[in-house]
């Protein structure tokens, strides 16, 4: 029998016994058996379910909705699919079927099919498995291209000839990489091999297909492993020359400077070891995407890459943009990490004003926490003099920081002087004037010249306001 949760046990024999009434074989396939041999089967976090039908799909749903007393179903009659809500729980259902494409399209032609013809179209052996759910047959594992043996090995790869599987679907081979980084799994020789030469087909899937794909390797637990199966592929090559221009060293007289398609690959994992959220990832990718333009050489200073940060800033709306990654708040997150990341290293030396901390708090507001956390990951080197050092000087930003904070109050902070405050101390209406005084009271606050409060600020409204007025 099989040793998965009882609550999924019960719902699988109903599904069984479903099927058996209607005179259909059923299977689980998919992510769910392929988990449960890898010990990764977390009942917790399961929200969806697959299941196959030698028959209708969207009958065996209706029988097993009746069955569980719900009319929470979804038909799709053009798919020949059918869903089931159930508790918590996605039950996906279909028709085991046998698919044909044209080479300018993903879009399969689909013809009823066999169990086998059903297993002959997925894309990877480790998801080829299925258990059986009927009653006699209850739990028998099929398993067609030796998956379990994969799982064992550490193994991706295509049931059929890859050429062929991924000619038929061509995100298959970013779903390749995608489970290679999940599971750190290599990729077969002929199937890696396959991938490369096939690359280009990619440019027919959507972005927002692509883009689901790469979001999953960037959450992988080490996403590099990923990134560098797209880079040696060439997927990567397809949807991301920013990044791929990273690659790379230059040397000039003795001077070279550190790959940074690699160096940004370590961050990410860094990133990804302190727990970093997608878009904490995202910045990580992308925080020293604008080097290679910025990149200069002089005998004096070797290699350096200026302003790296407010171009590479610039460049991530249209990243986003060109990928259909959202262009709402997580965006300017994500440009504001870029831009600010150079900024905490400066605030190192013991010499450096409580003006230039308050200012690197005004411009990060609720996200200065995730700027360090950032700032941390980009320390990489193979030195370990050179990073005990570095984080050394973090931990005196971060100390100053948390001081300046507690004085001054600065995260997220608003001006305490108001329009109307200066409509009314200049006598005069809405203009540009306004935000001028504005500036400058914020300015003022900022540079520790007045207390960050109502009451000295106003003081220092009525001492300027002079100098504003009839202008």
């Amino acid at each position: 029998m099989l040793d998965i949760p009882t609550t999924h046990k019960e719902l699988f024999k109903t599904i069984g016994e479903a099927a058996e009434s209607i005179n259909q074989q059923v299977f689980v396939v998919g992510g769910y058996v392929r988990d449960f041999y890898l010990n990764r089967l977390n009942s917790d976090s399961i929200t969806d379910i697959d299941f196959v039908t030698v028959g209708s799909g969207i009958e065996l749903a209706k029988s097993v909705a009746k069955i569980l007393n719900t009319d929470q179903v979804s038909v799709f009659k053009k798919f020949g699919t059918a869903q089931v809500k159930h508790q918590k729980l996605d039950l996906e259902f279909v028709g085991a079927r046998k698919e044909s494409y044209r080479r300018d399209s993903r879009k399969p032609i689909v013809e009823d099919g066999s169990l086998k013809d059903d297993q002959l179209r997925r894309d990877l052996t480790i998801n080829a498995l299925s258990w059986n759910l009927n009653p006699d047959t209850f739990g028998t594992l099929f398993d067609p291209f030796n998956g379990i043996q994969d799982l064992k090995k550490g193994l991706i790869r295509t049931p059929i000839d890859p050429a062929t599987t991924f000619d038929d679907d061509p995100l298959r081979m970013m779903r390749a990489v995608r489970f290679a980084s999940q599971l750190n799994f290599e990729i077969e020789e002929n199937t890696f091999n396959a991938i490369k030469k096939m690359a280009p087909r990619l440019s027919i899937i959507s972005k927002e297909r692509i883009l689901d794909e790469l979001n999953k390797i960037i959450m992988s637990p080490k996403p590099s492993v990923g990134f560098s199966l797209l880079l040696n592929t060439e997927l990567l090559h397809q949807f991301f020359p920013e990044m791929v221009n990273l690659l790379g060293v230059e040397e000039r007289n003795g001077h070279s400077h550190k790959d940074n398609f690699w160096h940004t690959l370590e961050v990410l994992d860094n990133t990804a070891k302190m727990g970093g959220d997608l878009w904490l990832r995202w910045a990580a990718i992308l925080h020293d995407i604008a080097k290679p333009p910025t990149k200069r050489f002089s005998k004096s200073a070797g290699w350096t890459f200026h302003g790296h940060d407010a171009l590479g800033a610039k460049w991530v709306p249209k990243i986003f943009k060109r990928f259909g990654l959202p262009l709402d708040e997580r965006m300017r997150y994500v440009k504001k990490l870029v831009r600010l990341h150079l900024r905490p290293i400066a605030l190192v030396s013991d010499e450096v004003s409580d003006s230039a901390v308050r200012r690197l708090i005004y411009e990060a507001g609720d996200d200065i926490d995730d700027l360090m956390l950032l700032c941390r990951a980009d320390i990489t080197s193979k030195n370990d003099w050179k990073v005990k050092t570095y984080r050394n000087n973090f931990d005196r930003v971060e100390s100053k920081i948390e001081e300046v904070e507690e004085k001054d109050q600065m995260r997220n902070w608003k001006n305490p002087i108001s329009g109307e405050d200066i409509m009314k101390a200049l006598d005069t209406k809405p203009g540009p004037v306004i935000g001028r005084v504005k500036d400058r009271i914020k300015d003022a606050i900022l540079d520790g010249e007045v207390a960050n409060n109502y009451d000295d600020a106003y003081q220092y409204l009525l001492r300027i306001k002079d100098d504003y007025l009839d202008k």
